[in-house]
């Protein structure tokens, strides 16, 4: 490994597919009789998938990922989930979000990442999301978080205003606006939490203006928010935890196409944003997390799938160490959960592993404990 790369901080980019993907059509048990028979409406045809062995397959809406398997460059982690799943979307994605499954959390667990890398908030764009919101994973108090909600050639906080001395001035106004009243947790937290995202929205336009690439993004809204991601890794803000969303994957109806629609615009944004990056020499420090809040159930309902258990997450990146990790959970009917495939790897798990062997932190006290650590990183 050369100095330059050994200086090069670890960057984690998550990637949240919202609405609880279908794990059997993502990850196919094509040899399995029983994948078959339970999905008579919306199974995926031999014709229609790629064999990435004896036993698994990727729908062809899929094929981008199929180069990083064959390359070796992307973990497929199998039964992912945690006991009692609530099939909630609200409840299941806050417990990923903040890895506490018994109460309703209070910390996201990123949020708690940023706070151990800057804890005397030195760079406000340490932490930067692109969405319309803040993403519960990051919501720690007096954690800055950048918030960005659409291109970023269109971001800025008051972008008109040019002079600086005016800018200031607002910024004060705003400040004092938000100041903390005592016993208001609420006005604290946008007092100090809110004022550093502006901060961070100055900060965050210079990056397209630094921007040069021959890579063309898809005009999907997923590619578009990771060639966001691109332009301020790129950018060497020193930027070290990206957040974005791509959804919903909620196919109670018409699965099919929805469910190839959405993977082909995941897909294909990041096969651009990694050949970006490597273009750049900026995709060895660089790793991608993908997960669902819960898989779907086994059998489908004539044109979609209701919400299940357990499902897939994947790991891809330069640095991983791909193939796959866990067991496919039985499709019997006698092994399932209430219809559902049974978890057999806690989400948990895959955060420790990420969290030691990439961010070099103690996981216990930002996942709530200590689970085993899957070894798909180099």
């Amino acid at each position: 490994m050369s100095a330059t790369q050994q200086s090069k901080d670890p960057v984690l980019v998550v990637l949240q597919l919202t609405g609880g993907n279908d794990y059997l059509n993502t990850v196919i048990p094509y040899n399995n009789g029983l994948y078959k028979d339970n999905r008579k409406a919306v199974g995926i045809a031999d014709n229609d998938m790629i064999h990435l062995d004896q036993a698994h397959a990727l729908p062809n809406y899929m094929a981008p990922l199929k180069k990083f398997w064959d390359d070796d460059k992307l973990a497929i982690m199998h039964g992912v989930g945690y006991l009692d799943s609530p099939r909630s979307h609200f409840r299941s994605m806050d417990i990923w979000h903040t890895c506490e499954a018994d109460k309703v959390g209070t910390e996201g667990w990123l949020g708690r990442v940023v706070r151990e890398i800057d804890p005397r908030k030195e760079n406000v764009v340490t932490a930067v999301s692109f969405g319309p919101c803040l993403f519960r994973a990051l919501a720690v108090p007096n954690v800055p978080v950048a918030c960005v909600a659409g291109p970023l050639e269109h971001y800025g906080f008051l972008p008109t205003i040019r002079d600086q001395a005016q800018r200031l001035k607002v910024l004060e106004t705003f400040s004092h606006m938000y100041q903390p009243i005592e016993g208001s947790g609420v006005m604290e937290y946008l007092g100090t939490t809110g004022l550093d995202g502006l901060k961070g929205a100055d900060i965050l336009k210079v990056a397209p203006g630094l921007y040069k690439s021959d890579v063309k993004y898809p005009n999907t809204t997923i590619a578009q928010k990771l060639k966001g991601v691109a332009q301020v890794h790129l950018a060497n803000l020193g930027t070290r935890v990206f957040y974005c969303d791509h959804g919903s994957f909620d196919s109670h109806a018409g699965q099919n196409p929805l469910h190839g629609n959405l993977w082909t615009a995941v897909t294909e944004g990041l096969e651009a944003f990694m050949t970006d990056l490597r273009a750049h020499n900026a995709a060895d420090n660089v790793i991608v997390l993908m997960f669902s809040e819960f898989g779907r159930r086994v059998r489908d309902n004539g044109s979609g799938t209701d919400h299940g258990a357990a499902g897939a997450t994947f790991v891809l990146g330069d640095k991983v160490k791909g193939g796959h990790y866990g067991e496919y959970p039985s499709l019997d009917a006698n092994k399932l959960v209430q219809g559902d495939l049974n978890p057999n790897m806690d989400f948990r798990s895959i955060y420790s592993t990420i969290l030691d062997k990439w961010m070099g932190m103690n996981p216990a006290p930002i996942v709530n404990g200590t689970y085993e650590k899957p070894a798909f990183l180099h």
